[in-house]
């Protein structure tokens, strides 16, 4: 096993991807599951804090140690089985998701799950219940995981199995050969009914494993996976569709959502992804046939088969005519080379905004909340004005199928800056306020800790940590994400 103590030897491992900074001891790179448990036994017997690192993708800080030693689980890398006739894969988490995607594509299998950032490790996505554009058809990553195999922070090794062990009435259960249960409590607080990603999922009589899944590797280091898998779709009709009204846009995904939950018609989206106004203004010097009069513009996929691609065809023209939709400039995908330059261009827009903020030496302050379709009028209108009454630079894109947008401030100054961070937690409050969530896919990490207090209230945050507790007695793992310190020591 190797571990680095010369902190010019592991820099880059002290940030995210949003640039959020730390410090440790040093920096270990297990290769296999004793090697964590030899080093989860040696932090509590020398009472060392430990932060776990995937592939550092995340934008909340929750991989970036503040001190004690870090682990790396990049050494753990293998794909183990993949199983056609039973369509499932087993891995280790530090396997790279478009790796993994790229495998099972050889023999025909397809996994779902589609976080932006592909670079990101399996084992982070499923600790941060990842999710992407394909949710909206496929739901996030909890969907998919059938088994892991977790190091709990008392150095014990669990085998996890979904429909093996419930919790019932928020009362769980984990059994050990030679040692006693360890038995908790859950906490009974209610989830927003959308897509979420804030705190431990929490709900009466569920599965034990969804309670690992999205924990933010508060709970266990997870060192094997199993995955489930489907068939690979053969045929994939990918659109870009430009509206010169944004009134007219949202009708279209109104609609064009509606169709694709009810299953009887033809149309059933995979994907419905927003651009607005100055996100197009951003990405026009790339892409110069850009039309000049659109307001916006929506990104759709959908699966289909051969037989029924005339009257799929048909059926979305009859949608984009409705809605005014910019019908002579449709930008139109139905193989994967073409379907490439679709994705290059959803995923420049960060790259953008990353540069503009480079460039002017400061941090973007971007939002993940979500809120229930009927809401979603109200919380866009809510927060682009409190954003334009401020004169500040934004751009807005992401998963509109789910009523899930990134509105990115984009501060000129740190005056500006200041502004925004206080402007976000208006907009958290807001979407709090209309029964939704201030984290959709992101998850908390160490930079929300203040906003789950808001939406949750302290006395669920202190349930909460007492099951964090029940599990690390000596507060050594993952300390920090989710929730402050402060509160383990309340309990």
């Amino acid at each position: 096993m190797i571990f680095k103590t010369d902190k010019a030897d592991f820099e880059s491992y002290l940030s995210d991807a949003a640039n959020v900074k730390g410090d440790c001891e040093g920096i270990y790179f297990p290769e296999n599951e004793n090697e964590i448990v030899e080093l989860i036994k040696k932090a509590n017997k020398e009472n060392l804090n430990i932060t776990i690192s995937a592939g550092r993708t995340g934008l909340n800080g929750g991989c970036v140690p503040q001190n004690g030693i870090l682990i790396s689980t990049e050494k753990l890398n293998k794909v183990i089985e993949i199983s056609t006739e039973n369509k499932f894969v087993v891995v280790e988490p530090g396997v790279v998701l478009s790796d993994l995607q790229k495998e099972v594509e050889k023999v025909n299998l397809f996994y779902p799950p589609d976080p932006t950032e592909t670079n990101c490790f399996i084992g982070g996505t499923v600790v941060n219940n990842s999710s992407g554009a394909r949710t909206f058809k496929y739901g996030p990553t909890r969907n998919f995981v059938e088994e892991i195999s977790v190091i709990l922070p008392n150095g014990e090794k669990v085998e996890i199995k979904r429909n093996e062990n419930y919790i019932q009435n928020y009362l769980g259960k984990i059994s050990f050969e030679n040692r006693d249960d360890l038995r908790f409590v859950i906490p009974n607080y209610k989830m927003p009914n959308v897509k979420h990603a804030a705190g431990y999922y929490c709900k009466e009589n569920m599965d034990l494993i969804d309670l690992f899944i999205g924990s933010e590797g508060t709970l266990g280091v997870i060192t094997k996976i199993k995955l489930k898998l489907i068939e690979l779709p053969k045929n994939i009709l990918s659109m870009i569709i430009f509206f010169n009204s944004e009134s007219d846009l949202f009708n279209f995904v109104n609609e064009t959502r509606n169709l694709s939950v009810d299953k009887t018609n033809i149309i059933d989206l995979r994907e419905i992804e927003f651009f607005d106004h100055n996100t197009l203004k951003i990405l026009k010097s790339d892409y110069p046939n850009i039309p000049d009069n659109t307001n916006g513009a929506v990104w759709i996929e959908q699966e289909f088969e051969q037989k029924d691609e005339e009257n799929l065809l048909l059926e979305i023209d009859e949608q984009i005519q409705k809605f005014n939709g910019d019908a002579e400039n449709i930008w139109f995908a139905l193989n994967e080379k073409e379907r490439e330059k679709l994705k290059e261009f959803r995923h420049k827009i960060a790259l953008k905004v990353n540069d503009i903020i480079s460039e002017r030496g400061l941090l973007k302050v971007g939002t993940d909340n979500a809120v229930p379709n009927e809401k979603f009028s109200e919380f866009y209108e809510f927060t682009k004005n409190l954003i334009m009454e401020h004169n500040l630079d934004y751009v807005v894109y992401g998963h509109i199928g789910n009523s899930h947008l990134h509105f990115n401030m984009l501060p000129k100054d740190r005056d500006e800056l200041t502004l925004c961070r206080k402007l976000y937690g208006e907009i958290c409050r807001k979407s709090v306020e209309l029964g939704g969530t201030i984290s959709a896919e992101h998850g908390i990490g160490k930079l929300k800790t203040k906003y789950l207090v808001e939406m949750f209230g302290e006395e669920n945050i202190l349930q909460m940590a007492k099951l964090k507790k029940n599990f690390d007695p000596n507060m050594i793992l993952n300390v920090g994400n989710m929730f402050e310190k402060k509160y383990l020591q309340m309990v």
